[in-house]
């Protein structure tokens, strides 16, 4: 199978080299040129472990083929992986000039039918937008899929090959069947592949970001409280992680998390984060944010009034559903509400660690020391323990 990627960047070449591993003939495009000559001499301008036998290999045997032509690029396959930088924005969105670029200039160059594949973390959306690039400019048939990239530095190679799962995000069917042959020789042992639509593939890698970055967050929490108990941080890690709800993935306290991938696609700057979390969390409030209008007992099912509300009676029995107006999403740390009180005030200090999801920048991790915390304008990010 023909494939064209436009980006030779990171993901783009360890998408292109492990895809050329099976057999297909995939094209890399680039429009750095200095970039392009050193990767057709076989040299990788990072270091990742097994890729440069890889590249060097398919370079061999022509399956693998690196180009600025971009025109042609789009013109010698079907499949047309988008895996180009989003850098952040000063305001911290994600800079989707290059996407957008690119889906232009396939829309220009198309000669037949083709599906394009956005392999770049993009804020949810993208796809559509792509969609409508391309419309612009050709009457050719064509199809956008999402299908985020989930490579851990250090073991892109191994994560392609053998990966948890692979998010395919869209609603043609024949460009389902397409993605679904390319990625057969991975999934030999158990079909991982999951099917949804562009939205949910889009969101599900900022949400796995968010996860992961939450978890070392919240363990470099507990353990700068075993220093202050004197408890050991590495048994209560142990304890923890052993809960098969859990597990013991990423529970290591240490320095925190950085680099683009993570800090930027979990900043509460990032555009599509915050505007999703802002309409959701003014609708609903967590159980553990109550500000003293109510409170859900989960053990029973009833709701308590701690405050100034009517709804004390549990809506199992059949009480009446009327509660006051949904509140915005307010600091978890509150005092206790006074009876009659129908808005509890805040404590002082600051607040709850794990609240915050501000990003930790590669600067600021390699400055940072033993029992150190990085402040933000957001609130504290836990750095080390």
């Amino acid at each position: 199978m023909r494939v064209t990627i436009i980006g030779s960047g990171y993901v783009g070449l360890v998408t292109g080299a492990c895809l050329a591993e099976t057999g297909n003939t995939v094209m890399c495009v680039d429009k750095d040129i200095d970039k392009i000559s050193l990767l057709k001499a076989g040299k990788i301008p990072f270091h990742e472990p097994g890729l440069a036998p890889l590249v060097e290999k398919n370079l061999r045997d022509r399956r693998l083929i690196f180009t600025t032509d971009l025109p042609s690029a789009v013109r010698h396959a079907p499949i047309i992986f988008l895996a180009v930088g989003t850098p952040p924005r000063p305001n911290g969105e994600a800079d989707l000039s290059a996407v957008e670029e690119a889906a232009r200039a396939i829309g220009v160059n198309m000669d037949g039918p083709k599906v394009i594949v956005t392999k770049s973390t993009v804020p949810v959306g993208t796809a559509g937008r792509v969609k409508a690039l391309i419309g612009d400019k050709t009457t050719h048939r064509f199809a956008v899929m999402a299908n985020p990239e989930f490579l851990k530095e250090g073991a892109a190679v191994h994560d392609f090959m053998s990966p948890d799962r692979v998010i395919l995000g869209g609603d043609d069917a024949e460009a389902i069947s397409l993605l679904r042959t390319l990625y057969a020789p991975f999934m030999r042992r158990e079909d991982r592949i999951l099917v949804m639509d562009a939205a949910s593939a889009e969101l599900t890698k900022y949400a796995s970001n968010a996860m992961l970055a939450a978890r070392v967050s919240f363990m470099n929490e507990i353990a700068a409280l075993c220093e202050k108990v004197g408890a050991n941080a590495e048994h209560v890690r142990h304890g923890v992680g052993a809960d098969s709800r859990i597990g013991s993935s990423f529970l290591f306290p240490g320095t925190g998390f950085g680099g683009d991938p993570v800090s930027q696609k979990t900043s509460p700057r990032c555009s599509t984060w915050a505007n999703a979390a802002a309409s959701t969390f003014a609708r609903f409030e967590p159980p553990w944010r109550s500000t003293g209008r109510r409170r859900e007992s989960w053990s029973t099912g009833r709701r308590v009034s701690s405050g100034n509300t009517s709804t004390g009676k549990s809506l199992r029995s059949g009480a009446s559903r009327s509660s006051p107006a949904p509140t915005t999403c307010a600091s978890p740390r509150h005092s206790k509400s006074s009876r009659g009180s129908s808005r509890a005030a805040p404590r002082s200090g600051p607040p709850t660690p794990w609240r915050s999801s501000a990003a930790v920048s590669c600067s600021e991790i390699a400055s940072c020391s033993t029992r150190t915390r990085i402040e933000s304008s957001k609130g504290p990010t836990a750095c080390s323990s």
